[in-house]
C-alpha cells in the first residue's frame, strides 16, 4: 500500500481531515484483521508482532497527522474541535494505532489529556477512564501537578454525553476534584 505523504502544513481542515483519513484506510486492515481467540497464544503473539504504524509502514506520517491534529484542536475554536472530534471518530483505525509516546512532563501530560479530548471517549467509555486512571498515576510519579491540565482540557473537551457515562468535559472536572486527583 503506498504510504500517505504528510502535507508540510494542511492549509485548510480539509487537508488534516484527508490526510488522517488516508492514513486511516493504510491501517484498518490491520485493525479489522481477525484475532483467534482460540489460540491461548493470542495475546503474547499480539503483544510480540510488530506495532500496527509500524507494521504499515506509516509511524512517521501518522504521528505528525495527529501532532497536527492536536496542534488545531488545541488552537481552533469551538466549531474546529467539533470537527476534529468528529473526523477522528469516523477513523477508528487510526485512532486504535495512533498515539503519541507520553512524556512525564507537565507538557507531554497535556498532550495525551488532548489526545483523549479530542478522541471523545472513543467508542468505550470505560477504555478512556482507565486509560485516564492510569496517566494520571504516571504524571503524579513524575511529579507533575496534574489538577490545573486537566481543568485546562476539560475547557476545551465535548460536553456531550455520548454514552450515558458522563462527557469527556465532566469525567476531566470530576478526575481533577478527587484527592488524590484522577479518576478512581
Amino acid at each position: 500500500m503506498t504510504e500517505p505523504a504528510e502535507p508540510a502544513e494542511p492549509a485548510e481542515l480539509a487537508d488534516l481531515e484527508e490526510w488522517v483519513a488516508r492514513i486511516d484506510l493504510c491501517i484498518e486492515p490491520i485493525a479489522t484483521r481477525p484475532v483467534d481467540l482460540t489460540d491461548p497464544d493470542w495475546m503474547r503473539k499480539a503483544q510480540e508482532g510488530p506495532r500496527p504504524l509500524d507494521e504499515a509502514g506509516i509511524r512517521p506520517e501518522a504521528e505528525a497527522a495527529l501532532r497536527n491534529v492536536l496542534a488545531r484542536y488545541d488552537e481552533g475554536d469551538e466549531d474546529v474541535r467539533a470537527a476534529l472530534r468528529a473526523l477522528l471518530a469516523r477513523c477508528h483505525s487510526f485512532c486504535w494505532a495512533t498515539t503519541l509516546p507520553f512524556e512525564p512532563t507537565p507538557q507531554g501530560f497535556r498532550q495525551r489529556l488532548l489526545e483523549m479530548s479530542v478522541e471523545d471517549q472513543g467508542r468505550d467509555t470505560r477504555d478512556m477512564m482507565v486509560a485516564l486512571n492510569d496517566l494520571c498515576a504516571q504524571a503524579r510519579d513524575a511529579g507533575v501537578d496534574i489538577r490545573p491540565l486537566l481543568l485546562d482540557v476539560a475547557e476545551l473537551s465535548s460536553d456531550v454525553d455520548t454514552y450515558a457515562m458522563g462527557s469527556t468535559r465532566d469525567i476531566l472536572l470530576g478526575a481533577a476534584g478527587r484527592r488524590p486527583v484522577g479518576p478512581w
